[in-house]
C-alpha cells in the first residue's frame, strides 16, 4: 500500500494553511503602515439612501487588535494541535484519544448505577423499576430506530410485543440475540421447488397453515413439495425452528411483507437476508442484561426454559 500513498497532499494542506494565516498577517502589517489621510469631508463616492456616504477612514483600533489576536491564536493553535498535514501538535491531542477519554469518563460515572444490577438475572431485572426505566432509555436510544418507539416493529423488523420469536423469546434467548446479533437467511428456493406452478402451490399451502386466503386445491398439491423442500428448516408442521431462526408459518406473522400468496411466492423465488446487529461491543454485560430484561418484560417474551 505504501506505493499508493504520498506526503504531497499533507504538505499541500499544511502549506495552504500557513500561507493563508501569514497572508492575513502581511495584510494587517501593510495596512498599519499606510498613512491614510483623514478628511472629514472626503468620500469614496459611494452613497446610499441619499445621504449615507462611505468615508476613507483608517480601521478602528479595536478591529485591528482583534485581527492581530486572531492571527496569533491561529499560529498558536497550529503549534499545539494537529492542523498542519500530518503534524501531531505539541499537546499530542487526537479525536480518537478525546473520544476514548470521554467514553472512559462516562463509564466511570455510570458504573455505580449498574453495580446495583450485578449478579441479577434477566427475570429479576425485569421486576426492578429502576432497571426497567434504564432499559427503556437504552431501547429508545438504540433500538427504536428499527423496532419503533412502541417496540411493535415495521416491515422487515419484528414486533417485540407479541409472542412470536423466530430465535426464541426466553430471557436467555433474547439476551443472546442482543449480545451476539442474528443473521436470518431464507435462500432462494424456486429452483429446488420446481416450476412456477409448483412455487405457487407451495405458497398456497403455506398460507393454508395459518388460515390465510388460499386456493385449497393448490394447497393440497403444494403440501408434498413443502414437506420435501421446506420442512428441513420450517419443520414438517410448518412451526419453524428457533435454532435456525426459521419462522413459524402457522401464526400468520410475515415480517417482510403482507400475508398473501404473492409475498410467499416472492420469498420462495428471491429469498431474504436480514440482520440484527450485535451490541456486545457497545454495551457492558450489565447494560445488555438490563436491555434484555426490558424487551422480555414488554409482554411478548416466553418464560425461562420454554422451547
Amino acid at each position: 500500500m505504501s506505493d499508493f500513498t504520498s506526503s504531497f497532499w499533507s504538505l499541500y494542506v499544511a502549506g495552504i494553511t500557513l500561507v493563508g494565516v501569514l497572508a492575513c498577517v502581511a495584510l494587517l502589517w501593510w495596512t498599519l503602515r499606510m498613512n491614510a489621510e483623514v478628511d472629514p469631508d472626503a468620500s469614496t463616492g459611494h452613497v446610499w439612501d441619499g445621504d449615507l456616504a462611505e468615508k476613507n477612514n483608517p480601521l478602528p483600533r479595536w478591529w485591528v487588535m482583534m485581527f492581530a489576536i486572531s492571527c496569533v491564536f491561529a499560529l498558536l493553535y497550529l503549534v499545539l494541535y494537529p492542523g498542519l498535514g500530518t503534524y501531531d501538535g505539541t499537546l499530542g491531542w487526537t479525536q480518537k484519544g478525546q473520544h476514548a477519554k470521554e467514553v472512559q469518563d462516562y463509564e466511570a460515572r455510570i458504573a455505580p448505577i449498574y453495580a446495583a444490577f450485578a449478579g441479577q438475572s434477566v427475570e429479576q431485572l425485569a421486576k426492578d423499576a429502576n432497571a426497567r426505566a434504564i432499559g427503556d432509555r437504552l431501547f429508545m436510544n438504540n433500538c427504536a430506530q428499527c423496532h419503533g418507539s412502541d417496540a411493535r416493529g415495521s416491515k422487515g423488523f419484528p414486533n417485540l410485543m407479541d409472542a412470536h420469536w423466530n430465535w426464541g423469546g426466553t430471557p436467555d434467548a433474547i439476551l443472546e440475540t442482543i449480545t451476539d446479533g442474528r443473521v436470518g437467511m431464507m435462500p432462494p428456493m424456486a429452483e429446488a421447488v420446481g416450476s412456477a406452478d409448483d412455487v405457487r402451490a407451495v405458497a398456497n399451502y403455506v398460507m393454508s397453515l395459518s388460515g390465510g386466503k388460499h386456493d385449497a386445491a393448490l394447497a393440497t398439491t403444494g403440501r408434498g413439495k413443502f414437506e420435501e423442500v421446506c420442512a428441513a428448516c420450517h419443520g414438517p408442521d410448518g412451526k419453524g425452528n428457533p435454532a435456525l431462526g426459521a419462522p413459524n408459518l402457522t401464526d400468520g406473522i410475515f415480517t417482510h411483507g403482507p400475508d398473501n400468496v404473492a409475498h410467499v411466492v416472492e420469498m420462495v423465488d428471491n429469498g431474504k437476508t436480514a440482520q440484527m446487529p450485535a451490541w456486545k461491543d457497545k454495551f457492558s454485560s450489565e447494560q445488555l442484561r438490563v436491555l434484555a430484561a426490558y424487551v422480555w418484560g414488554l409482554g411478548g417474551g416466553q418464560p425461562a426454559g420454554a422451547q
